[in-house]
């Protein structure tokens, strides 16, 4: 099934060259042993979105030959494949309010992977936690693998940061695994949780999702099959809705700033855009304590796609 965004949708992005990106669609297709989940045209050249339906690495091929299946198609063809067990057990747990989705990974791992959520904020990245990780295991992990969920909004208002991460890539200490959060991360403090975030009233989770795929990509980031609901909070309608755009939801079992504790195989929640600083602060205490650990990599920080492979 195709989805295309109309032009209105697209006025509303302020980016300059999200213009480039037009007719952005989700597609499936099979090529060579992969999965296209996304085309659109950039300038005189047509983009696909593609998948390693073995690793769920994401990356971009330009101008390839292939043709459109159904999703059930995608399921028979890739049926084996670790993004189909992890894309149907992700459809078994769609029933859960709150951190849906893939939260934890095998309890025998030693280590655990860090998300840093990046929500809309007026305060600017806190790079000094970026820093700080990147030093505790520059000695037994460099690039540092870390997951960061990122808005459209933030991107929006935070244009130098977002390059200093970009080059904190470049130069090779950070290895980021680029997930989309939404496009406006929508929250009002006054309403439940059942009816707030992604749930409030009007929302279009298509456009929400798509928007910020395309806010990504114009800003040079590679979106990754992971999608994180803002709050983690979804109900199996919406959560129905971005498996069927072929998207994994990312959860979390060891969310700091509310209590929760890092165990083996946890999937780590941090916010790092200046609203949550008591998480940032409750991390950076565990990396003093396992210094030693970190050193002897008896604590790893785990690539997501690896981690939740292992599951």
């Amino acid at each position: 099934m195709k989805y295309f965004l109309t032009f209105l949708l697209l006025g509303l992005l302020s980016t300059r060259s999200l213009a480039q990106i037009s007719q952005y669609e989700v597609f499936f297709a099979q090529y060579q042993n992969e999965l296209v989940i996304r085309k659109w045209k950039e300038a005189d050249a047509i983009k696909y979105l593609v998948v390693n339906s073995e690793n769920l690495k994401t990356h971009i091929l330009n101008n390839i030959e292939t043709q459109p299946v159904t999703w059930n198609n995608v399921l028979n063809l890739f049926e084996k494949t670790p993004y189909i067990h992890d894309w149907q057990f992700e459809k078994h747990r769609d029933y859960e309010l709150q951190d849906a989705g893939i939260t934890k990974a095998d309890s025998t791992l030693q280590g655990f992977s860090l998300t840093i959520d990046l929500c809309p904020s007026s305060k600017p990245l806190t790079r000094s936690f970026f820093q700080n990780v990147i030093k505790s295991f520059e000695i037994s992990e460099r690039p540092v693998p870390l997951t960061i969920t990122i808005t459209g909004i933030w991107m929006q208002k935070h244009q130098d940061d977002l390059n200093w991460l970009k080059q904190q890539e470049k130069v090779g200490n950070l290895r980021i695994t680029w997930v989309n959060h939404s496009y406006t991360h929508r929250y009002d403090p006054k309403l439940p949780l059942t009816n707030n975030f992604l749930l409030e009233h009007g929302t279009n989770i298509l456009s929400e999702v798509l928007l910020n795929e395309q806010a990504m990509l114009s800003n040079g980031l590679v979106p990754s099959i992971y999608f994180r609901f803002p709050g983690l909070v979804s109900d199996k309608s919406i959560f129905d809705e971005v498996l069927a755009l072929g998207l994994l939801p990312l959860g979390s079992d060891a969310w700091l700033a509310k209590g929760e504790a890092i165990k083996n195989g946890s999937v780590v929640l941090v916010h790092a855009n200046g609203n949550e600083p008591l998480g940032l602060a409750l991390f950076q205490k565990m990396l003093r304590k396992n210094e030693g650990n970190i050193k002897s990599k008896k604590w790893l920080l785990w690539d997501i796609s690896n981690l939740l492979s292992k599951e």
